[in-house]
């Protein structure tokens, strides 16, 4: 199975001058992990993750205040839509990190993470007999 099987085409994708409580309730609303941050001045992509704004909050960063800039991981590694789903997990294992934003031909095309990947892996839910 290939990551294009598996990732999420729809993308939230937000500014760097978010606050992380804005992009939090984007991504609570949105049922998301994670977040494309899209900085033109700084001309690339990053993400913001679920993990990033706990960890500010963990040190007590004022969520109303925090930009999304300052806490956005600007050394992405991205996946190709061809790519298996082994060697997407195999570089998330790699990298420690849970969502790869997926890229085809320079552009964003969708985000996977290991859920997406474990609903791949999962055999179907079946009922199971008391």
């Amino acid at each position: 199975m290939l990551v294009r099987d598996a990732m999420s085409t729809v993308v939230l994708t937000i500014g760097p001058h978010h606050t992380l409580r804005q992009a939090a309730a984007l991504m609570s609303a949105r049922r998301v992990g994670a977040a494309v941050v899209h900085d033109p001045d700084a001309g690339g992509i990053g993400i913001l993750t679920e993990r990033d704004i706990l960890n500010s909050v963990g040190l007590g960063q004022d969520p109303d205040t925090e930009r999304t800039q300052d806490h956005t991981t600007t050394d992405v590694v991205f996946a190709a839509p061809g790519w298996t789903l082994e060697e997407a997990a195999r570089s998330m294992t790699h990298g420690g990190f849970r969502h790869l934003v997926v890229l085809d031909r320079g552009d964003v095309t969708g985000v996977v993470s290991v859920r997406d990947i474990i609903r791949c892996w999962a055999p179907d839910r079946q009922q199971v007999p008391v």
